[in-house]
């Protein structure tokens, strides 16, 4: 934001853009601040999210090497975070060919060419020819071991270096039919099989804290329904009492959303203190989220 850019001097060697109206408002800072602040370039590739046009770039990399205070660092593209559109060989050779094309109008070398996030990493780990990109900025591969577009695992990489841990703050006997259905997105509920068994949990979390679709819950434990601020859930298997335990698995979006939730206590547990994951019995770094 044009407000920050103060703020993104102080704290930031490199920030990545798309509008010569904040890299002017970037090296004006710069200069404030006695600093140089190097700019990497989003280009769009295909997204449809962030990103200069490909015909726009060499003109705008000429403004910025113009500018005092700021030095052109690289380029970047961005994919299927919007629009669900992949990289190919044909996107990427295109990408590559716009480092050198950039190179020979403005000069300096691209220091940065960041052929996108964790979509691209099968491309780069694919028999995928030499060229210009050397970054990726990874996301969702690195923490969850998993491919974002076709979700397959990613060799090498673990799937539960993050889980969930919820609290049981009732447990009771209640019948499946309710008497009156409200029509209400927030208070939207699965459909409940029924069962003799009418034993109904309520957690410490709802939709205000995480993605409540994207969560994956242990063999045996049914998701019946969330609120702002509560979850239902029933265990087959046996009773859960008050103060006990649930833990759950996370998809990205569930993930982004249960970090940046204020309520949300982190835990990290690392080879240094000897811990181990209860879960997996291994000594490998994990998070807890609480």
């Amino acid at each position: 934001m044009l407000s920050q850019v103060d703020q993104v001097i102080q704290s930031c060697d490199v920030s990545y853009n798309s509008e010569l109206v904040v890299i002017a408002a970037l090296a004006e800072a710069a200069v404030r601040a006695g600093t140089t602040h190097s700019i990497v370039l989003m280009v769009e590739m295909g997204d449809r999210r962030e990103g200069i046009m490909p015909e726009d770039l060499a003109a705008l990399a000429q403004n910025v090497i113009s500018l005092p205070g700021v030095v052109l660092w690289g380029i970047a593209a961005n994919f299927a975070c919007l629009s669900g559109v992949g990289p190919n060989a044909a996107t990427m050779r295109k990408f590559s060919n716009l480092t050198t094309q950039t190179e020979g109008i403005c000069g300096p070398f691209l220091a940065t060419v960041s052929g996108g996030n964790s979509a691209s990493l099968l491309w780069a780990l694919g028999s995928s020819p030499s060229l210009c990109i050397n970054n990726l900025r990874l996301g969702e591969a690195i923490l969850l071991g998993k491919d974002p577009i076709s979700e397959k695992h990613i060799d090498g990489l673990y799937q539960d270096a993050f889980t969930l841990v919820i609290e049981v703050i009732e447990t009771k006997h209640k019948p499946n039919q309710v008497a009156v259905m409200v029509a209400d997105p927030v208070l939207k509920s699965l459909p409940v099989v029924s069962a003799e068994n009418h034993l109904r949990s309520i957690v410490a979390l709802g939709r205000q804290d995480t993605e409540i679709e994207g969560l994956s819950f242990p063999e045996g434990t049914d998701f019946l329904g969330a609120t702002s601020d509560h979850m239902v859930i029933r265990n087959r298997t046996a009773p859960m009492p008050v103060g006990s335990e649930l833990r759950l698995g996370m998809n990205y979006n569930a993930l982004m959303r249960i970090m940046a939730a204020p309520d949300t206590a982190m835990e990290y547990i690392g080879t240094s203190s000897g811990s181990v994951s209860l879960q997996t019995k291994r000594s490998e770094p994990f998070l807890h989220l609480v």
